[in-house]
């Protein structure tokens, strides 16, 4: 295996590790979050987890942008759940 498949796999693989390390927050948003919420937060995390395996081969870069695209929704969907439906802790 050559330097350049080495370092695509690693890039992968920090990419889903980042996926899971963004896990416990969308797990934890049970605690502001009604139980649709998190339901449809959870199973987006899912379509997240199911792309990048299926690109792990084929395009290693991008799954290095998954974990902040789930971070950046679970932010912005607790935001304005707080801000506009009225959620609250």
């Amino acid at each position: 295996m050559d330097g350049r498949r080495i370092l695509e796999r690693v890039v992968a693989t920090l990419g889903v590790l980042g996926l899971f390390a963004v896990l416990p927050f969308y797990v934890a948003a049970g605690l502001a979050a009604p139980m649709w919420a998190i339901v449809l937060l959870l199973a987006f995390w899912l379509v997240l987890l199911v792309t990048a395996i299926r690109w792990f081969t084929r395009w290693p870069w991008p799954i290095l942008a998954l974990p902040f695209v789930a971070a950046g929704v679970w932010w912005l969907t607790l935001t304005l759940g707080e801000s506009l439906l009225g959620w609250q802790a």
